[in-house]
Parts: structure tokens; sequence; C-alpha cells
């Protein structure tokens, strides 16, 4: 997995690069540039007019060197230099030596307005890069400014300007299209908040110290394929159901039974043994007639979850879906939780039920996952100021509970009791419609019964379920995409990791 580093780290990274590969600081530098190019040069044709926008920095000599190949690749380029009192850096001073004679640069020195880019079809922002600690003032901000009021593509080197790393973003940030980004993702490119500047991130790969990378502490991580690909098991020829987990799901209410339907199929389809599911009265002809693969158990109450059946025998349970919040209903979700002895998967309901009677946090069976939505984490935890801090409320709330919280949204996070944050690479738009979230407590209480750790089953969980729903999309659309196509294309998703 990929190792998301602060900009502190990314600064000794790079000097560790250059003392032992070892490299020259601007060799390493025009490196990176031909691997932006590369990826620039796939995304937009020569026909193209090209603006580069420099700092006087690194990120600066970044953009002189863009600027130098582009054109030798026949791309029409204008550059401008912003100088705002910032010094040049050394790199800055050669590769601005190596553009004399190609390209006369535009010095930019005070007010700015969006005009001077007005015939540019792309600006390439080369400002500041991730070393950045503070807001933007003077000509920079008026020059970010103009640049967010062009009407070209905007393409951010390494991290738009004006955005930190590592923390909260007050003041002008360049608003890029695209974010290309050496070597290693920034913390901020994960956060809701900053995607108004960042847009669509990549990932180019410089060949920065390896040794140092694996050497270096972080709390942060972005998921691969391969880590899933390496947690999935084979299954043993002389297997039967006995050895894949029995799993309880307690779902549906009246007017809610397709919150069931919807996880038992999708634990079904995760490699569950076998499934039985407790519902209410109401529910058992639809849940019978739906899904033949479940046994149903069925609670005294004709519309709600009130009584718990046996808990013995069963690998892990899951409940919230669809339960609602009656209180015969929260004093049998206090029992499921104080009679468990094994981790539970809590979604929905449940979580709500949580949120209202706080005392319940400290009787869920540590090792549990829990999935809120945003809005449902907030009724957990309360209100945060920013995306940084409600990551901090995540981290301690898991540390608390002594389970996993998976925070459901673009770029999953899956957050541990250690404190450490596994964000999910899968999913898409076309997932935020109802059952979607039903469909990943049924994938997590099936791999979770199947004798996956909770950090195993949330992982491989979340990253199936994304995956489902991206080959999903790509047959289906995003806007036409149900629940019941995420579980349709399971299948599909587990092909893909065995692949």
């Amino acid at each position: 997995m990929l190792k998301v580093l602060n900009a502190h780290q990314i600064k000794a990274l790079d000097a560790s690069t250059i003392e032992h590969e070892p490299v020259a600081s601007i060799d390493l530098m025009e490196r990176a540039c031909r691997m932006f190019i590369t990826w620039f040069t796939e995304e937009f044709d020569s026909a193209k007019k090209i603006g580069i926008v420099c700092g006087t920095g690194n990120n600066g000599g970044d953009g002189l060197c863009i600027a130098r190949v582009l054109h030798d690749r026949n791309y029409a380029v204008k550059v401008w230099i912003v100088r705002g009192g910032s010094s040049e850096s050394e790199d800055f001073k050669t590769n601005l030596k190596r553009l004399s004679g190609k390209i006369k640069p535009v010095e930019i020195t005070s007010l700015a307005d969006s005009s001077m880019f007005a015939d540019r079809d792309i600006l390439i922002d080369g400002i500041f890069g991730s070393g950045l600690s503070r807001p933007v003032e003077g000509v920079y901000a008026q020059v970010i400014t103009s640049i967010n009021e062009a009407n070209a593509v905007r393409v951010a080197i390494d991290i738009p300007s004006g955005l930190f790393a590592d923390k909260h973003t007050d003041g002008k940030v360049v608003k890029a299209h695209h974010t290309v980004s050496f070597q290693l993702p920034k913390l901020a490119f994960f956060l809701p908040e900053n995607y108004a500047y960042t847009g669509e991130w990549h990932i180019v790969k410089i060949g920065l110290d390896k040794n140092f990378t694996e050497a270096e502490e972080t709390a942060h991580y972005f998921l691969e394929r391969r880590d899933l690909a390496g947690i999935l098991r084979s299954r043993s020829k002389f297997s039967n159901k006995g050895n894949f987990g029995k799993a309880l799901i307690i779902a549906g209410s009246y007017g809610k039974m397709g919150a069931a339907v919807i996880a038992s199929h999708a634990a079904m389809r995760s490699g569950l043994g076998l499934l039985t599911v407790h519902i209410p009265k109401c529910g058992y002809t639809i849940l019978q007639t739906s899904m033949p693969e479940a046994m149903a158990s069925i609670d005294d109450h004709d519309h709600f979850f009130t009584s718990v059946p046996s808990l013995d025998g069963y690998d892990t349970i899951g409940i919230g879906p669809g339960i609602g919040k009656e209180k015969e209903t929260v004093k049998a979700f206090r029992e499921v939780l104080e009679k468990s002895e094994r981790p539970v998967v809590i979604d929905a309901d449940a979580l709500n039920i949580l949120a209202g009677n706080n005392e319940l946090l400290g009787i869920i069976p540590p090792g549990s996952i829990l999935t809120p939505h945003p809005k449902e984490f907030e009724r957990l935890a309360g209100t945060w100021k920013d995306d940084f801090e409600r990551l901090e409320k995540v981290k301690q709330l898991a540390k608390q509970i002594k389970s996993i919280i998976v925070l459901k949204g673009a770029y999953t996070s899956i957050v541990s009791p250690e404190g450490k944050v596994y964000f999910n690479p899968t999913g898409n738009p076309g997932m935020a419609t109802g059952g979607t979230g039903d469909a990943l407590t049924g994938i997590l209480t099936g791999l979770l019964a199947q004798n996956y750790t909770s950090l195993e089953a949330a992982q491989l969980g979340v990253y199936l379920h994304g995956l489902a729903g991206d080959l999903a999309a790509k047959e289906k659309s995003m806007e036409a995409l149900i629940a019941s196509d995420v579980i349709a294309f399971l299948p599909q998703a587990f092909l893909n990791l065995h692949s």
C-alpha cells in the first residue's frame, strides 16, 4: 500500500534520494518533469495553447522544466513568473537558464487579472509546492484568483498552489481540474473539503528512495489492488460450507424489508457459508421468497426487532439495516451487544441508536466494525470545524471503542483502534443511492464470519464493494446504478482480485 507522508517527510525523501541514489537535485527535477510530461501529453494534444505560471522555488523550477520540454515537443507555451519577494532556488535558476532562447517568461510583480491568461487553453500551476506553511498573500493571492477566473483547464504540479498538504487550508488556492503528484499522494487529497482544489489527482512515479519510504512511519495509507489480492484467501478443494462461516443478520422492519434482503444477498455473495436472517413476522414471506439461500429467524413482533434469538454458534452478527429505533428495538440491540462474544458489524439504524444512547458505546465488542456515513458519524461524535478535525475524531472514537470505523464516502477511510487510516481507491458517485450501505453491511458480515481479522474484513469488504460499483457503473452508468447492481457485480470484483 502507498504510504501517505507529510510535507516534512516528503522533503526528507527527496533529500535521501539525492544522497543515496545518488542523483543531482536538478537531475531529479528533470526526471519528475518528464514523468509529468508523459502524463500530460497523453491527456492533451499539441493543438492546445499552454500557459505555465511559476513561482521562484522548486515548484516553479518544475514549471520551467515542463515549459522547455513541451516547447521542444511543439506545444505553444507561454510562461509567467510570479515575483512576490520569495527567493530563487538553485534549481529554479538552472531551469531559467535552460529555458533561455526558447521562451521569454513574462514577469508578474504587481496586480494580475485573468485577461492575461485569456488566450490559453490550459494553465499549469507551478507557483508553490507542498512545503507551503502559511496562507498566500499579496501578488501571489492575486495571481491565484486570476488563474481560477480564467476560462482554461487548470493542472497543478504536485499540489495546487496555496493548498496545505497536512492541515486545513485558509486563503487562496488554485482550483485545479487535475493534480499530478510525484510518487505519493498527500493527505489533503483524500478529504472532501479539498476536492474543489485538487480535482482529479494522479500519481506519477519518479523513482524516489524506496528504503527511506519503507522506514518512515505514518498513520495514513492508500490501499492498492495488490494489497487486497494478498488478503483474499484461496479455497481448499475439500472445503465445505462449514469452513466459510456462520453469520446472523438482524435487519428489516415494516416497510424496510428491502434493507434485510439487500444485506442478505450481499453477505452470501461475499463467500459466506451459512446465513440466518432475523426479521419481524411481516418479513417472513418476503425473505423466504427473495432469499432462498438464507434461513429465517422470526421475531416475536409483527413489525420490528424486539427479541434476541440465541447467538450461540454464529461467527459474527451484522445488525442495523432497516431495524428502526423503537423503544423495544433499542432494548434488544443493547442485549445483542451485551451477549455478543465476537466482533459485530454495526450500521444504519443501529448507529443511530448508539448516537442516542452513548452509554452503549462502552459495551460494543472489541474488534467490531462500524460503518457510518458522515451524517451518522456526526450524530455519534459531534460536529467538526474541518475535515482534518473530523479525521481526528474518527481516530479518537475507534480508539475509545477498540473497533474499526469505516467512514463512508469518496476514498472511504478505514480507521483502526491504533489510529491507522487506510483510504480506499474504489467506488464512484453512482453508489450514492439507497441500499448500497446495506450491501456493504452484508459483505463485511460475510467476510468477518469467514475468520478474516476485523481490519482485513474492513479493507477487503470496502474495496470489493467499491470495485463492484465501478464495474457496474461501466455497464449500467452511474446515473442508473442501484444497490442490486453492486451485488450483481461482486462475482466480477472477486475475479478481478483473483486474476
